[in-house]
């Protein structure tokens, strides 16, 4: 599973270890008359409710990017309540539900911790595995409180009403629909139609320069498919812009997400801030943010054109089928059609959407369940290190980022921390000595690739979207642990793998500090069926990580020996680990022989 940038709900990422923060800059004075526009007739408004409604979730936005730690930390998902203008905070203690009142937010006492829910969304996971017929989506509903499945009614066969009997079993709310999504094909300016070769036309994202100026610009993986393959912005193939994919390292369109660059290389070509708002009055880009549930949100496409709707949920999956399943992306009210893909999504006149797909169909019929979808941006633009074109003239630099500190270190990695910058931030570089060693968009960073027992200083710049740098940070420094291998642990403890039943095996850690990011586990087990294995690891923290999913073949293949999984993980080093190991097949059997975590 992916990946980290989101900045959904300071609170969700919070748990994530991730940080980012949404929308820190005050608003504009007023909001886009196109956006205004649009909402009112989404949601059928006036005019004058629609501004109040954006006002209010600007104040939202406020609120949750300054939501102290102790509310994030207990947190079980945070939304943009229109009924009440505010920002909703659940919460599982009358306690904590006090300090949400005194933060400025409301309060709404749940039963399932984001622990619980996370529990939970990776069993959905596991099940799942290679796919399950007409189950497209899968995720965290934090306004609901649970885990939601989502079902095309008309794709059902008697594996689906297996999976659904089992996912009923850990209290996961169905929905059926008659329909289900799919991704969508089809001056450089967002919203516009451009041409992968002589395939059908997709939407212009957003634009965006790199480090050495070269004009890009973003739009969905799904588009950018092949690599170094001829871009056009007129149709019949005559007009060419650039190359997509640059040397097949530019486009992802896989569990990880669904976001590719185009190079803007061909002359007479140029960027434009100016988002296409098909007869409203244009949008020009301010800066990026990230949307969280119940936001407005507007998305231009060259087939659709201007469209708005409503956040439902963030981080949900989808399984468009074939194999094709995408993991963390933003789901929808608003409506799309072919030739929607890439187009960019708007909170505002910030960009925070690239269109990854949808119901092809624009008619009022909410109960189908069609949601369209897109890929959060700002993960596009930290993964290519790529800055937003923007209109705004913004010259002044955030702050710079002030506490830095090491929160933990091995033998080849030390981990960092540090307060957020004062501005419109939106990535931070973080340097060793003067080379730059990795950049992110939260506040924490795990530098790796270092030598044992040695000490390095680190600074750390804020950069906000018009690629302003701040002054560097006070300097840190940290000696990375002495080699050895005494970061490994080892569990050899024989545990029998039985039909339909699942392993746990424990590992108790007391070393300091972070866990290695990645950090390394490798299982050794005997199995006569691997497919029917779903092999998970849990944290100290109980988040669960996805080794291998179940499934993948008609027929079985023997897992006999040990194989090594590298896990993205965000957690503590000390604590309770544990490897569960799930079967979900008949006439099996296996024994877990050992398992290690390298911390």
């Amino acid at each position: 599973m992916r990946r980290f940038v989101s900045v959904a709900s300071v609170a969700a990422l919070a748990a994530l270890g991730l940080g980012v923060t949404p929308a820190q800059a005050a608003p504009p004075p007023s909001h886009p008359q196109a956006e205004v526009d649009g909402v009112a007739t989404a949601f059928g408004l006036t005019a004058d409710q629609a501004r109040a409604q954006l006002a209010a979730q600007d104040d939202a936005h406020r609120v949750a990017a300054a939501l102290p730690a102790a509310v994030r930390a207990a947190s079980a998902g945070q939304w943009f309540d229109a009924a009440t203008g505010k920002l909703t905070v659940a919460v599982t203690s009358a306690a904590d539900a006090g300090r949400v009142a005194a933060a400025g937010a409301v309060a709404k006492v749940v039963t399932r911790s984001q622990a619980d829910l996370d529990r939970t969304d990776a069993a959905v996971r596991s099940l799942v595995g290679a796919g399950v017929p007409g189950v497209y989506g899968w995720g965290v509903d934090v306004r609901g409180n649970d885990v939601g499945v989502d079902v095309d009614r008309t794709k059902k066969t008697a594996a689906t009403e297996s999976f659904l009997s089992r996912v009923k079993d850990l209290g996961v709310r169905i929905t059926e629909t008659p329909t289900s999504p799919r991704q969508q094909s089809g001056t450089i300016q967002t919203g516009n139609p451009w041409w992968p070769g002589s395939e059908s036309n997709c939407s212009v994202g957003f634009p965006a320069t790199d480090s050495g100026g070269a004009k890009h610009f973003l739009t969905a993986g799904h588009c950018t498919n092949d690599r170094d393959q001829a871009a056009y912005g007129a149709s019949g193939q005559q007009n060419r812009l650039g190359t997509s994919n640059v040397g097949g390292t530019h486009s992802v369109n896989a569990r990880e997400g669904d976001m590719g660059v185009v190079a803007v290389t061909e002359a007479g070509w140029t960027l434009s801030a100016s988002v296409n708002t098909w007869g409203e009055p244009a949008v020009t880009l301010s800066g990026a943010a990230e949307a969280m549930v119940g936001d407005r949100v507007c998305h231009s496409g060259n087939t659709s054109h201007w469209q708005c709707g409503e956040v439902k949920y963030t981080h949900k999956s989808v399984d468009y089928g074939g194999g094709l399943v995408i993991d963390d992306l933003t789901w929808t009210t608003a409506c799309s059609l072919g030739g929607d893909s890439g187009g960019g999504w708007l909170l505002g006149d910030k960009a925070t959407g690239l269109h990854d797909g949808g119901p092809s169909k624009c008619v009022d019929n909410p109960s189908d369940g069609d949601l369209s979808l897109f890929q959060p941006v700002l993960e596009a633009l930290t993964r290519w290190q790529l800055t937003l074109v923007t209109g705004s003239g913004d010259t002044t630099p955030p702050s710079a980022p002030a506490n830095p500190r090491v929160t933990g270190s091995t033998t080849t990695s030390v981990s960092l921390a540090w307060d957020a910058s004062t501005g419109d931030a939106t990535a931070y570089d973080v340097y060793n000595g003067s080379a730059l060693a990795t950049s992110v968009a939260g506040t924490t960073a795990t530098v790796t690739g270092l030598s044992p027992d040695t000490a390095y200083t680190f600074t750390v710049k804020a950069r906000d979207v018009a690629g302003n740098a701040s002054p560097a940070s006070a300097a840190v420094t940290a000696r990375t642990q002495a080699g050895g291998g005494g970061r490994t642990l080892t569990n050899g403890t024989d545990y029998p793998i039985r039909d339909y039943q699942q392993v746990f095996s424990p590992i108790t850690s007391t070393l300091t500090g972070q866990a290695a990011t990645p950090l390394s586990v490798a299982v050794t087990l005997r199995h006569t069926c691997a497919e029917d294995l779903g092999v998970t690891l849990l944290d100290p923290n109980s988040r669960a990580y996805a080794l291998k999913y179940s499934g993948g073949g008609s027929t079985c293949t023997v897992w006999n020996g040990t194989r090594t999984f590298t896990v993205p993980a965000t957690a503590p080093a000390g604590g309770r680990w544990q490897l569960r190991v799930t079967d979900y097949g008949p006439g099996d059997t296996g024994t877990l022989d050992s398992w290690s975590i390298t911390l």
